[in-house]
């Protein structure tokens, strides 16, 4: 007999990147909390890994990396290809992340911190001031 192992229902059902956006959420949640008004255009995306730059390519703008592999990437806002106007975002890449903790607490410790980072870039203040500091 076939079949799904766990119900759907159940967070063992759940997929690594799921988990990962869960993460992502949970990590998300109290700076959005503290800094709602100010991110009202900001995005955050996940995808599962960064574009590979040419070698000797400049390093792009916003991207925040580890031993030249980037974890993230704060995309400014602009214009898409129709001309629209699009929303800053900041993507955080996964399986570069994945691969840098030994487990699922110092992976949200990870996320955790390359949000703070990222968000600080974004609004242009100290890190220490995303996480309660002044």
């Amino acid at each position: 007999m076939r079949g799904p192992l766990y119900p759907s229902t159940l967070p063992a059902a759940s997929t690594r990147a799921e988990k990962f956006d869960a993460l992502v959420l949970d990590a998300l949640e109290p700076i959005e909390a503290r800094w709602r008004t100010e991110l009202t255009k900001l995005d955050v995306a996940v995808d599962d890994v960064p574009e590979v730059e040419p070698p000797g390519a400049p390093p792009q703008d916003g991207v925040l990396a580890d031993g030249g592999v980037p974890l993230a990437r704060l995309v400014p806002a602009g214009m898409d290809r129709r001309g629209n106007p699009t929303s800053a975002r900041i993507v955080l890449y996964r399986r570069p992340l994945e691969a840098r903790a030994k487990d699922s607490a110092e992976l949200a410790d990870l996320v955790h911190d390359v949000l703070v980072e990222q968000v600080a870039n974004y609004l242009s203040v100290d890190p220490d001031a995303i996480e309660g500091g002044s």
